[in-house]
């Protein structure tokens, strides 16, 4: 009953009040739930770690998969300027409240999906709401959304992304087909590369060797971590065990 007056409290006052990672910020009241969690700092204390570390005001961010914004609104307090992609159109509607309630001008931010071309591609949740965090092109369930792909090739033509430090991608397992298309480009640039790999969401058949073939892929690297810091050990990572887990990686240089 608290929890319900609260939310209306939320809504009725046009955002919630919180933090992210101390930093104060206004927030869409319909996921403070998920703000909430944030602001007592129980969501990804080791991202926003991520982003203090290789983010700052003369330097630029690249985030391939925002959602509602939670990475997004703080890259945009720490970088000179932030470009980003949000296919659902659920969380990109949130996303893009959440820059308007801040009075953020820095972010440049794209209802699209980056894919290895131009089309339409149908994406879903695994959990079938839309607009959740797992809305994904791997997904093409009933209760999904058309959503309108690029290639990557066609975002760099037409902006100038030398001054990109950081590149955060979390796409639910569409990492496996656009990774690849962006590999030239983070051969000739290294900026930090933050990967979330969702192997899982693999076929049983593929995983290993796709998972394989996309971290050797990155081996120019020349330091491959967890989320914490810690060195990766890739051949342990591909292990029948390992390979059935989600795992976020940090290739930096």
């Amino acid at each position: 009953m608290l929890t319900q007056a609260r939310k209306m409290f939320y809504r009725a006052r046009g955002y919630y009040a919180g933090q992210l990672n101390g930093e104060p910020f206004r927030l869409d009241p319909y996921h403070s739930k998920f703000w909430r969690k944030a602001s007592d700092g129980k969501w990804e204390p080791e991202t926003f770690a991520v982003l203090d570390k290789y983010l700052s005001a003369d330097r630029d961010y690249l985030d391939i998969g925002a959602w509602i914004g939670p990475t997004v609104l703080y890259g945009a307090r720490k970088a000179r300027h932030v470009w980003c992609f949000e296919p659902d159109p659920t969380a990109f509607r949130h996303l893009a409240w959440n820059l308007d309630l801040n009075d953020i001008h820095n972010v440049s931010a794209f209802g699209v999906a980056l894919s290895d071309q131009f089309g339409v591609a149908r994406m879903a949740s695994v959990r079938g709401e839309a607009g959740d965090s797992t809305s994904s092109l791997l997904h093409d369930g009933t209760h999904g959304n058309d959503a309108l792909t690029i290639a990557w090739d066609q975002f760099e033509a037409t902006n100038d992304l030398s001054g990109v430090s950081l590149v955060k991608m979390d796409i639910e397992g569409a990492e496996f087909f656009v990774l690849p298309t962006i590999l030239p480009w983070l051969k000739r640039t290294r900026p930090t590369l933050y990967l979330s790999l969702h192997s899982p969401l693999l076929s049983e058949e593929d995983r290993h060797q796709r998972t394989s073939d996309l971290l050797n892929s990155l081996s120019f690297y020349s330091e491959i971590t967890d989320e914490t810091g810690r060195p990766l050990d890739v051949q342990k990572a591909l292990s029948p065990t390992e390979v059935t887990r989600y795992r976020t990686v940090l290739f930096s240089n």
